[in-house]
């Protein structure tokens, strides 16, 4: 899921905004048991290129727990109807 080089363009709403870095994990459940027993080090630091608004977004929708658990793939992420909504708006914005 990392990508050589710098990303150009959202991996979700796919605008040329500036870009951070969205663990699919969050961080700050890399600790915790049950994610150490079924992920390695290299999944647990999957993430996904994506503008501020989305991953303002993304933090502001779902708690790390249900991000870790439920919404670990760019798929899910997008399949679930308040991202999808989110995403949408994102994508409509002029910055």
């Amino acid at each position: 899921m990392r990508r050589p080089g710098k990303a150009l363009e959202c991996d979700l709403c796919g605008c040329a905004r500036p870009l951070t870095f969205h663990h699919l994990i969050p961080r700050k459940v890399h600790r915790r048991a049950a994610f150490k027993k079924n992920y390695s080090k290299e999944q647990l630091n999957h993430g996904l290129h994506v503008c501020v608004l989305c991953h303002r977004g993304i933090h502001r929708l779902h708690d790390e727990m249900t991000l870790g658990k439920r919404l670990n793939t760019r798929e899910t992420l997008l399949q679930d109807e308040a991202v999808a909504r989110h995403v949408y708006w994102s994508s409509k914005q002029k910055l």
